[in-house]
């Protein structure tokens, strides 16, 4: 058992020994991948080994958590793990629990909103509530997919009388531009990952879900002062499989601390619109996910 153990030590001092896998349970493109392809390039030189991003995507993020659970715990398996993936354990059949994972740190947390066409007919929050509330079931918003936190947002809307159709599109690349191709009325999702067409003008937020207005977008009323009380922001973290030695998931969460306070990573998480305290390390991170999927169970389950 000694030696068992003194080989444990030995291991977790001189981790890295080689590369580390970074999964991104989606596609290209999306706000987790660009987390992913910044962060592997900012902890390269703070670890001395390369992080090489993998994209395994399907099943709202399911798919490519199957392939961190049926990694080894050594540290040499990590994954990006957002709110939509989170929200899968709210389900009646999780693929997974939080005992499966461990969180190493919390790197955005950023609120979502509903955003229209430029150039659309909706011109305000007020314009897309009285057409959806006349007319039950005709507006359609693209989504991420059912059971995600979009899921779960838009319900607390349908029970405010907002009843609207999801639509939901896999590729963030497809979902992005469909309010703009007319596949759907309106778009659940994030500033920072729609942030090209924000600038380009071709895309306005209407609402933002929390529980006040954000800076950048003053004008923009939030689903509190609505009267719709739901605020589950889109956190992208970074977790391994349960297991992982202690002093492996310290080394990491050090080395994101670092990632987190250069230049670049803070002005990525400016044009995200993510809150600039975001960052919580390996010692607050676990607590913070899973206070999130008790918000996410209240918020099913509420009445």
């Amino acid at each position: 058992m000694c030696a068992a153990m003194f080989a444990g030590k030995a291991t977790a001092a001189s981790y890295p020994e080689r590369p580390i896998e970074l999964i991104v349970p989606w596609g290209p493109g999306g706000g987790a991948d660009q987390l992913a392809r910044l962060v592997g390039k900012l902890i390269e030189p703070l670890l001395g080994q390369g992080v090489p991003v993998v994209n395994v995507p399907g099943g709202t993020g399911a798919t490519g958590m199957a392939k961190l659970l049926a990694a080894p715990a050594d540290g040499y398996s990590m994954a990006i793990y957002i709110a939509d993936s989170h929200a899968l354990l709210a389900g009646k059949t999780p693929r997974w629990t939080m005992d499966s994972i461990t969180p190493v740190v919390v790197m955005i947390k950023a609120p979502s909103f509903i955003f229209v066409k430029e150039d659309g007919p909706f011109k305000s929050w007020a314009d897309f509530e009285k057409e959806a509330k006349a007319n039950p079931g005709k507006l359609k918003v693209a989504t991420l997919g059912f059971g995600s936190v979009d899921d779960f947002s838009l319900s607390v809307l349908d029970r405010g009388g907002v009843k609207v159709v999801q639509v939901p599109f896999g590729k963030p690349s497809e979902r992005y531009v469909s309010i703009l191709g007319g596949h759907a009325d309106a778009l659940y999702e994030q500033a920072g990952d729609v942030g090209q067409f924000l600038s380009g003008k071709q895309m306005r937020p209407i609402m933002l879900f929390g529980e006040k207005r954000l800076a950048a977008f003053k004008d923009v009323p939030s689903s509190f002062e609505l009267g719709y009380k739901v605020a589950l922001p889109q956190f992208r973290a970074i977790v391994v499989r349960s297991g992982t030695p202690p002093e492996i998931i310290t080394k990491l969460s050090d080395a994101l601390a670092k990632v987190a306070a250069t230049p670049e990573y803070k002005k990525f998480l400016e044009d995200q619109y993510g809150d600039s305290a975001s960052f919580e390390s390996s010692a607050k991170a676990p607590a913070f996910v899973k206070e999130q999927l008790e918000d996410m169970k209240k918020t099913v389950t509420a009445n």
